[in-house]
C-alpha cells in the first residue's frame, strides 16, 4: 500500500479499524464496504465485529509526524476511510481511547476526522471545550436534509477547523440557510443565525464551517451529480471566508462528458477526478486557513 493517500484532499489515510454500518443515502454504494468484502471481511453489520488493525499500522502516524517535523511542514491525515471514528459500537470503545492518545502525540499532523454521526462527538471525544488545534472535524452532507440534520450539531464542537464532505453530492445544498431545530436559519459558513424568515441576524453560531469539499459519486452504480450543485457550493464559499475544494465530478459525469469525440471515462478518468477535463471555474482545490503547527 502506498505511503501517501490517493484522496486528493489529504496527505495520508489512517485506519485504526475497519467496519461501520450504513446510516443515510450517501452510504448506499459504500466503497469501503466493497473493499472490505473483496478482502473477505464482513464488517458492515450493526452487530457484527469490527476488524482491528496491527500495531505496525498504528505506528505509521508516529513516523509521519517525525517526517513532518523534520520538513517543517504539517501533514494531513484522514481518519478513517474504512470506518467512522464516532460509531457507537462496543468493539471500538477502547481502540478509540488509544486513537485519542495517538492524536495528542502527533501535533505535526492535521487530523481530519470525518463522521456521519456528529451527535456522538461531544460524548466520545475527550477534549470538551479545549480541542487541540491540529484536529479538524467534518461531517458528510449529501443533500439538504442531511445538511440540516448534521450541521447544527457539528457547529457546537469547538474544533479549530470544521469541514464538510459533500460527496457523494446527491442534491443541491444551501449551506447559508440551514434550518435548525428551533426554526432559525443558520448560515454555517459565516456563523450568522437568522430569524425563521431569514430577514434578521440575531445571534452567532458557536462555530462555523471553513472548508467545503464537493464531489460526485464514483463506481459502477454511481448516481449523477449536477455540476450546478457544485458551482453553487463554490459560490457560497466565495461569498464568505470558506475554502472550496472540488474533488471529483463523478462516474456519471465522466461517462457522459465527451472531449475530442471520446468520453472522459474512455480516456482513463472514470471518476471525473482530473481537473484537466473540467471547466476552468471548477478547478478549485483550496485548503482552510488553519494549516500551521499547533498542539
Amino acid at each position: 500500500m502506498s505511503e501517501f493517500s490517493k484522496i486528493e484532499w489529504t496527505t495520508h489515510t489512517f485506519n485504526p479499524w475497519w467496519g461501520c454500518v450504513r446510516v443515510s443515502p450517501a452510504c448506499r454504494f459504500c466503497y469501503a464496504d466493497g473493499q472490505a468484502r473483496r478482502y473477505g471481511h464482513q464488517v458492515w453489520r450493526k452487530h457484527g465485529p469490527r476488524r482491528m488493525l496491527s500495531d505496525a499500522n498504528w505506528a505509521k502516524p508516529l513516523k509521519w509526524n517525525r517526517g513532518a517535523e523534520r520538513a517543517g511542514i504539517p501533514a494531513k491525515v484522514f481518519c478513517a476511510s474504512m470506518a467512522d471514528v464516532f460509531e457507537d459500537h462496543p468493539d471500538v470503545a477502547e481502540p478509540r481511547k488509544r486513537l485519542w492518545d495517538l492524536i495528542e502525540a502527533t501535533p505535526w499532523l492535521r487530523w481530519q476526522l470525518l463522521t456521519k454521526r456528529p451527535e456522538n462527538v461531544a460524548s466520545m471525544a475527550p477534549w470538551g471545550r479545549d480541542w487541540p488545534s491540529h484536529v479538524w472535524l467534518g461531517t458528510s452532507v449529501e443533500n439538504q436534509r442531511f445538511a440540516e440534520q448534521r450541521i447544527p450539531t457539528l457547529l457546537r464542537i469547538p474544533a479549530a477547523v470544521l469541514f464538510l464532505s459533500c460527496e457523494p453530492l446527491l442534491g443541491p445544498v444551501d449551506l447559508r440557510n440551514i434550518r435548525a431545530g428551533n426554526g432559525a436559519l443558520v448560515d454555517c459558513l459565516s456563523g450568522d443565525v437568522k430569524t425563521a424568515d431569514g430577514r434578521e441576524v440575531y445571534a452567532a453560531a458557536p462555530n462555523s464551517v471553513s472548508w467545503v469539499i464537493s464531489g460526485g459519486e464514483s463506481g459502477a452504480k454511481a448516481r449523477p451529480t449536477d455540476v450546478a450543485w457544485v458551482r453553487s457550493l463554490i459560490a457560497q464559499c466565495r461569498d464568505t471566508h470558506a475554502a472550496p475544494f472540488v474533488k471529483q465530478l463523478g462516474t456519471a459525469w465522466a461517462a457522459g462528458m465527451f472531449v475530442g469525440g471520446r468520453s472522459v471515462a474512455a480516456q482513463g478518468d472514470r471518476k471525473g477526478g482530473d481537473p484537466e477535463y473540467w471547466d476552468a471555474d471548477l478547478r478549485i482545490r483550496e485548503l482552510p486557513y488553519n494549516v500551521g503547527v499547533g498542539a
